[in-house]
């Protein structure tokens, strides 16, 4: 592939994109086909891009002739992005949350966020390989797993760095520039987990900012898409886009939602100076010295740059016994009605019949068994169980009353500072509160867990806010990242 082409796109951001196409020097159906040929060349190690979109360069050529007729839509004109595999696009892509039992399967429509994106201009490259079912299908299933698209492995170090789950496949793609950028899910780490292993920004936003209609679900409570970029104006272009009200979800039509369409207005390169960052130091106590190191030196960036360091600081909540209740509930009841709207070529209606295919094509579909799907099923799907319900009121209870609410309001913060996705992120995702992390840095040594991977590799800062403060978030981010311009390409794997 043409020198002067990979010049302009390896590590690019979507604003130099948009000007590059801009002057007439690259145009989306290049970026198209470039990113093409390196997913040919690169990723059949990686096994990050579970399918590639038929339509891509037909669509990218559409989309210069619309520029050069009428100008562009807007940033994301031409913009070559790949989705997570559990996003309906109402195509020729399939939509299979990683399932051999979904392999066949193709949606009735667009999910909203992939028609909002695809009227802002963006082109589908395809789909991006996952955790199959979003990791909810088996204790012991390896994240980046799917029957469907083999192992997704960390592109800083195959086989031995963790990828991180179950956005695994968009974080992977993104970091080895596969793409310009990428949509993940996130119920509890999906997007802040990989994005953080895989050097890059991860945004997951709050409950009700972003719709998830036409997305298979895990729980109604927690389940939201966001970015996944290399740098935090590319994630605050892409959530802009996505931000339209649905009729369908309920939780967009809740009191007290603040949304944008242009979230870069809020970014600001002295956007620490002011601040005030809260420090539980409670959630990193389990750290090694390496990471350590890391969480402290980025304690104390944020504090030579002007932020309030208050140091530290407890949650009400910290002795919590928690319980997956509302997950375990809430997915029976989310899957059994996405799947009874199914476009065709679904193998399955039901979870029942999932359970029954798997089983039927254990050789091919279970690897890793089907625990998680198996507890699920136990329930009435109806929501109807008081545990449940009380699952639900603590989880908010504790997690936003005595937990993020409570230290934000008790010390007037702005947000609260921890280290990847670590212990106490559960709190944001039970919350429904929004999250973003950006690259922090990369440690040398780490330990080896049971599954064999390591702790070292990159690691991310991630700031933890209350509900719609995605604004802050984001300008706390940015700061951060220009500050520090930690985020770099991994060598390509051969």
């Amino acid at each position: 592939m043409d020198k002067t082409v990979s010049d302009l796109l390896v590590e690019a951001d979507i604003v130099s994109v948009q000007a590059a196409m801009e002057t007439g020097s690259l145009s989306s159906e290049v970026c198209v086909r470039w990113y093409l040929e390196r997913i040919g060349r690169l990723d059949p190690k990686l096994k990050s891009v579970l399918e590639i979109n038929p339509d891509a360069i037909e669509v990218a050529i559409a989309l210069d002739a619309e520029r050069r007729e009428y100008g562009a839509r807007g940033p994301l004109h031409g913009i070559p992005i790949l989705l997570k595999d559990n996003i309906d696009t109402g195509d020729r892509m399939h939509t299979s949350a990683g399932s051999v039992a979904l392999a066949e399967h193709f949606a009735s429509t667009d999910s909203v966020v992939a028609a909002q994106l695809r009227a802002a201009g963006a082109v589908f490259l395809g789909k991006a390989n996952m955790t199959e079912w979003a990791n909810f299908m088996s204790s012991t299933m390896w994240s980046g797993y799917s029957s469907r698209g083999g192992q997704t492995l960390n592109p800083y170090g195959p086989g031995e760095l963790f990828v991180g789950g179950s956005s695994s496949g968009s974080a992977a793609a993104v970091a080895a520039n596969l793409c310009t950028a990428a949509v993940g899910t996130e119920t509890s780490g999906s997007i802040i987990s990989p994005a953080s292993q895989n050097c890059l920004v991860g945004l997951k936003p709050t409950i009700g900012l972003v719709s998830r209609t036409g997305i298979i679900p895990i729980t109604n409570s927690q389940d939201s898409a966001g970015p996944m970029t290399r740098t935090v104006r590319d994630a605050a272009i892409l959530l802009g886009a996505m931000t339209a009200v649905d009729p369908d979800d309920a939780a967009m039509h809740e009191n007290g939602r603040v949304v944008y369409t242009d979230y870069t207005s809020f970014l600001d390169a002295d956007g620490l100076r002011g601040a005030r960052i809260g420090v539980p130091r409670f959630y990193y106590q389990g750290l090694d010295e390496a990471r350590a190191e890391i969480i402290e030196r980025a304690i104390t960036v944020c504090k030579e740059h002007g932020a309030t360091i208050v140091d530290p600081v407890s949650l009400l909540c910290e002795s919590a016994k928690w319980d997956w209740d509302v997950m375990r509930y809430e997915f029976k009841k989310g899957l059994n009605d996405y799947l009874a709207k199914a476009g065709p070529g679904a193998f399955v209606r039901t979870l029942d019949e999932l359970i029954a295919y798997n089983e039927a094509n254990r050789e091919v579909a279970l690897k890793y068994g089907q625990d998680t799907l198996i507890w699920s099923n136990e329930t009435s799907g109806t929501l109807s169980e008081p545990e449940y319900s009380e699952s639900l009121r603590l989880n908010r209870e504790l997690s936003r009353d005595q937990g993020i609410d409570h230290a934000i309001r008790e010390h007037r913060l702005d947000a609260l500072l921890f280290l990847g996705n670590e212990d106490g992120l559960d709190l944001s995702a039970r919350a429904g509160y929004p999250v973003i992390t950006v690259p922090g840095g990369h440690t040398e040594t780490g330990t080896t867990g049971e599954d064999g991977y390591t702790t070292k590799g990159p690691q991310g800062i991630t700031f933890v806010g209350t509900a719609y403060s995605e604004p802050i978030l984001l300008r706390l981010a940015y700061a951060y990242e220009q500050a520090t311009k930690y985020r770099f390409a991994p060598t390509d794997p051969v």
